[in-house]
Parts: structure tokens; sequence; C-alpha cells
């Protein structure tokens, strides 16, 4: 159910191509729902019956009412606008319902600027009363932003008298510390409306999750560092295969170009030693509550090395029991 909507939607050209790694082993159950049996609940709420939260806030014209829409699409409770300082009535609401509202989903937004005080004072009593609790962000470009709020001629919300740019950067200056503390960073800059779901889909469908979630994405250097990604891996210190005449008009995504990477000094080594230090990694993440990494493997345009080496990791990963997605985020840009 939702009670309003959003101006957001994720839009723009989209060279990527995306592949979906499942899990080897799984942990089962979902890791962002339960709390520690031995912990109290909400006065006069059973401790099964407290909902699970997610907050989706973010760039206004980054996507935030596709990813609700799609967030109620799975039979999440959505709320659109809601006052920081209500959140936590709602949850008490949504757990006195006997189950009926097990999963809530909060759009907060920068029309509510005012409250953003009483967000941080919400969070806390969210967190005193064992409420498991998840933030998405949605980004973009100012780039893609200004081409969006064009395109169907309405103001920024901040822009007052001023441009558009100018309520951009009023909002990513208000958003910066809640940016810092979401759980799950999308970067809508070249996704479309159905790739943004299909992203939302990934992470929210199902019964089961894993402990954690990982994107692994190649990138060229040359287009720019994944404003999204948690870790950056640069492979450049590989030889190019861009320069073997043979293997030239083919991607990583082939079995010459794969086995020649490999083939290559320290390579199979460097995976080796990454994947260990990803186990350390991801086991702190997973003690610090987060659930959602990005691994963005770099080379010089996208196409080669950093493409090979991102579905060697994804592979990895999946066998230790990480559901991995891959992004190509700029294979055939050349």
């Amino acid at each position: 159910m939702s009670t309003g909507t959003g101006s957001g939607t994720g839009e723009g050209k989209d060279t990527s191509t995306s592949t979906s790694t499942s899990a080897g082993t799984g942990t089962g159950g979902d890791p962002g729902a339960g709390k520690p049996a031995d912990t109290p609940s909400a006065p006069g709420v059973p401790d099964t019956a407290i909902p699970e939260l997610v907050i989706i806030s973010g760039m206004s014209g980054a996507g935030r009412s596709t990813a609700a829409k799609c967030l109620e699409d799975l039979g999440w409770f959505v709320v659109d606008n809601l006052p920081p300082a209500l959140i936590p009535t709602m949850v008490e609401l949504g757990a006195r319902s006997q189950g009926n509202v097990a999963r809530i989903a909060v759009v907060v937004d920068v029309r509510g600027r005012r409250f953003f005080d009483n967000l941080r004072q919400s969070l806390a009593d969210l967190e005193a009363k064992h409420v498991t609790r998840r933030i998405v962000f949605l980004e973009s470009s100012d780039e893609s932003l200004v081409r969006r709020f064009e395109s169907v001629r309405r103001p920024h919300p901040l822009q007052g008298d001023g441009r558009i740019v100018d309520g951009i950067a009023a909002e990513r200056e208000l958003l910066r510390e809640l940016r810092g503390d979401a759980d799950l960073v999308i970067d809508t800059s070249s996704l479309n409306v159905h790739e943004l779901r299909a992203k939302m889909d990934a992470q929210f469908a199902g019964e089961e999750e894993p402990e954690l979630r990982a994107t692994v994405m190649s990138f060229g250097f040359k287009y720019g560092l994944p404003v999204d990604a948690d870790l950056v891996v640069d492979m450049r210190f590989l030889p190019n295969p861009h320069w073997v005449p043979e293997l030239r008009p083919f991607t990583g995504l082939n079995e010459e170009v794969s086995n020649y990477v490999f083939s290559q000094p320290s390579a199979k080594e460097f995976l080796d030693r990454y994947t260990e230090l990803l186990q350390l990694i991801a086991a702190g993440y997973r003690r610090e509550g987060k659930r959602y990494v990005t691994i963005a493997v770099g080379c010089t345009g996208g196409k080669h090395r950093s493409v090979a080496t991102s579905e060697k990791l994804a592979a990895r990963l999946a066998s230790q029991g990480v559901e991995t997605v891959v992004v190509h985020r700029d294979m055939g840009r050349e």
C-alpha cells in the first residue's frame, strides 16, 4: 500500500551488461530481519511482531518512487514522504497489526527537509527498540539529474530562485550524512526504470537471503570511477589484450581473452589473495551490519582484463555463499 508518490525515476541510456550468480551455499533466513531472542521489544509488543523496516532516500530524480513501487509490488507496506519523527510510531502500529504488516518501507525525501533533524533521533529510538532497519540511498550524477528535471519541465525542490544545479548541490549537502549511513547505495545515472527495478528485485525479492550480497562491476578508468563502489580494484598491472590483434575484437567474456589474462604472471595469485582479503572484509561488514557491497574492477577501457577478472571473482564469491550480481558497466562502449 502506498500513501503517495515521489518524483524520481531511474532514466538514461545504459550500455552495461549484467548477470546474476547465485550463492552456492547460503545461510538462509533474512539477514536484515530478526533480533537477539534475549533483547526486549517495544513495550507491549511481542518480539516476533516487530516488522522489518527499509528507509528509502536519495537525490530527487534518482528513482526513489520507482524503488518504493518495486517494494510495494513485493508486498511491502510503503509510506511516501513520512516525517522521520513518525517512523517509530509507524513501526509500532505495524507491530500491533498481528503480523499483517511484516515489512514497512518509508520514503524520506527532501520535501521533508525540516524534519531531517529528527531522523537521527528516530533511528536511535528504533535501535533502542531492537528494530532492524536498512537505508537504501538512490544516487545519480548531476548531469543525469539535470536532464531528468529538464525532460519533465519541473523545478528542483530546493532550487528556489536559482538554477536546477543549485538545488542539486544544496540537496547533496543536506543528504551527505545520510548517504554515509546507507546500507545500500544505488547509482541510477545509467539505469532506466526497468533496470532499477531489477536491482531492487535482486536485493529484496525472495524469502531467503544470504548473509552478504555483492555486486562485482567491471569498468573502464577512462570512463570514470563508479560512484557507488565500496572497493576498487585496478587490473592495469596485467598486459592489455587490446594490443594482441587476434584478441582485440573480443571481450573478457570470451574464453580466449580470459585464458590470456589468467596466463599472465601474478594474475591467479592476485585473484587468490584478493579473495582471501574479501573474506576478512566480509566478516567485518557482517559484524557492522553491512549487507551489501559493490566491488569495482577496473582496467583501461572496461572490456578485457576487468571483465575477465570480474567473472572469476564473482564465481569465487558465489562458491563461498555470497549471492553475487555481475555488471559490466562499460563493455560495448568502444
